[in-house]
């Protein structure tokens, strides 16, 4: 399904193929969220 979406959106262009393409990726795994939750230890008095 992925690769019929992605091949989709290079025949077509369109922008809503490649929304959905993103959206399966996303939602098979394939792609981990680039969001990470970054800690600082400057504030955390257990590293002082």
């Amino acid at each position: 399904m992925l690769d019929f979406t992605w091949k989709l959106f290079q025949e077509t262009g369109d922008i809503q193929t490649y929304l959905l393409y993103k959206e399966l990726e996303r939602e098979l795994g394939k792609a981990p969220e680039k969001k990470k939750e970054r800690r600082s230890n400057r504030h955390d008095p257990s590293t002082y």
